[in-house]
């Protein structure tokens, strides 16, 4: 399974970004997705997370603000990540990752909220 991101980029407090991540390959049935993040100096923390029947989950800090989606095509499942509200403390390395049920990451894709 590969996994391909795209998004991010540089947006000012209050901004919008959407990051998507594609997942192609040997997928089959039921699966998890989801986006965690990384600041400079902390730790990796999980952001969203939806599993193949649409359940989702979200870190407390960006409740009502983030939301993760999906589209599911023949081996290929593209996840979306809306980040709206963004603030300054959201500015991070993002980082795709699935569960297929094998765990597979992306390379992270960088989110930079500053005026």
């Amino acid at each position: 399974v590969q996994l391909v991101e795209s998004g991010g980029g540089l947006v000012q407090p209050g901004g919008s970004l959407r990051l998507s991540c594609t997942a192609s390959g040997s997928i089959f049935g039921i699966y998890a997705m989801g986006w965690y993040r990384q600041a400079p100096g902390k730790q990796r923390e999980m952001v969203a997370t939806i599993t193949s029947g649409g359940t989702t989950n979200y870190a407390d800090s960006v409740k009502g603000r983030f939301t993760i989606s999906k589209d599911d095509a023949e081996n290929t499942v593209t996840e979306y990540l809306q980040m709206n509200s963004l603030k300054p403390d959201d500015t991070a390395v993002y980082y795709c990752t699935g569960s297929f049920p094998a765990v597979y990451w992306g390379q992270g894709i960088q989110v930079t909220v500053s005026s």
